[in-house]
């Protein structure tokens, strides 16, 4: 038998894939995955069919299609005012998850440390742990999750290399504001502190709050990758197609790994989404579709026996259960699928040592038909 150290010793089946499954086999409803139950726009899947019955159906250039990093360029300008060069400044890349992986991978060698904040999306701890880095994570202050800066600043050192940042945060539903961008930039100015900001739920903001992108800043601007998603924008996560931007000299090493790792993306999508973006509505028009979502479900469960802060961005939303059940929030999310057919997320798994606040995460990317039913099985718990 073939033997070999693992790197990746501790990891196993997600927990996405774990109460997915378990959804399934208890046919109940599925508020645990991050995907919309509804289709995308026609006009975009139209876009798609076009493009490739027009012929471009081979390589697309490695950086992009040239018309959607134009395209994208303007976008981060006309929302952010800030100035990125299509040519050099914006590569396309298979979703937001891939351009994360090949970030890290560009920049963060043996025992370089990077600061993530927890409960932390999934896949950043194992690809700094892949390129021999050094993962140092610092817990968002619950129930509000707000990033406590003197812990931060407390940890920050000559061996941080970057930090990684999710503003809106998934899983907590959470924002950034300005002042914590410009206490980041403040830390991060004069050192060799690449920030790595995760933006791919931009649009979906409520409440009348305002997305503080890393774009706005200009010295952050100048150490910072921004990453992005269309599937998160346009109810297409199967897709995997995203972009991220950054300075000429911080994309000149992401290109390097970039055209090795995928290469290219799919081009017929690439001619489609440049297209469409045309039109700012499509993702301008964003925030109001989910907030009447998220207000939909939580009219719904308002009188249920959980607690909640309402969610200012994402489409997630977290509900504690203290009130219900002394269980491990795991432990919880599997009776609630199995015994009440609703499947969410425990929010511990977020974190490197599972801090467990009662909290389980559910998604209101879904019909209204098929809120409403979920509102009802809440309100029964």
């Amino acid at each position: 038998m073939t033997t070999f150290k693992s790197k990746l010793p501790n990891t196993g089946t997600t927990i996405f894939s774990v109460m997915s499954q378990l959804a399934a086999a208890h046919q109940a409803i599925n508020l645990s995955q991050g995907f919309p139950n509804f289709k995308s726009d026609q006009k975009l899947t139209d876009l798609v069919s076009n493009a490739m019955n027009s012929g471009h159906n081979q390589y697309a250039p490695m950086p992009g299609l040239p018309a959607l990093n134009k395209t994208i360029a303007e976008k981060i300008n006309a929302l952010y005012n800030a100035t990125y060069h299509p040519e050099t400044e914006i590569t396309v890349t298979a979703g937001a998850t891939q351009a994360i992986f090949t970030i890290i991978s560009a920049f963060i060698n043996k025992d370089d440390e990077v600061i993530i904040f927890s409960p932390a999306y999934d896949c950043y701890e194992p690809a700094i742990t892949l390129n021999s880095g050094k993962t140092i994570s610092v817990n968002l202050h619950y129930p509000n999750y707000q990033i406590p800066w003197d812990e931060v600043k407390e940890k920050f050192s000559e061996k941080t290399k970057m930090i990684i940042i999710n503003t809106p945060h998934n899983p907590c539903g959470s924002i950034l504001s300005e002042s914590d961008m410009k206490q980041l930039e403040a830390l991060t100015t004069n050192t060799n502190c690449i920030v790595l900001s995760d933006e791919v739920y931009e649009h979906i903001i409520f409440d009348g709050h305002q997305h503080h992108s890393i774009a706005k800043f200009p010295e952050l601007r100048k150490r910072s990758f921004l990453v992005a998603s269309f599937g998160k924008t346009f109810h297409n996560t199967g897709w995997k197609i995203g972009y991220c931007a950054a300075p000429k000299t911080l994309m000149e090493e992401f290109r390097k790994v970039h055209q090795f790792n995928v290469f290219c993306v799919n081009h017929p999508m690439q001619h489609a989404l440049a297209a469409y973006l045309q039109n700012a509505e499509h993702y301008l028009s964003l925030s109001s579709f989910y907030q009447e979502k998220r207000d939909l479900f939580l009219e719904g469960i308002k009188d249920s026996r959980f607690s909640f802060v309402p969610a200012k961005g994402t489409y997630f939303q977290l509900l504690c259960y203290k009130n219900i059940s002394d269980e491990k929030d795991v432990d919880f999310a599997k009776k609630l699928t199995r015994e009440n057919k609703i499947a969410s997320i425990p929010v511990s798994v977020f974190y490197p040592l599972n801090h467990d606040h009662k909290v389980l995460r559910f998604c209101f990317a879904k019909t209204d038909e098929t809120l409403k039913k979920a509102t009802e099985i809440v309100c029964n718990i």
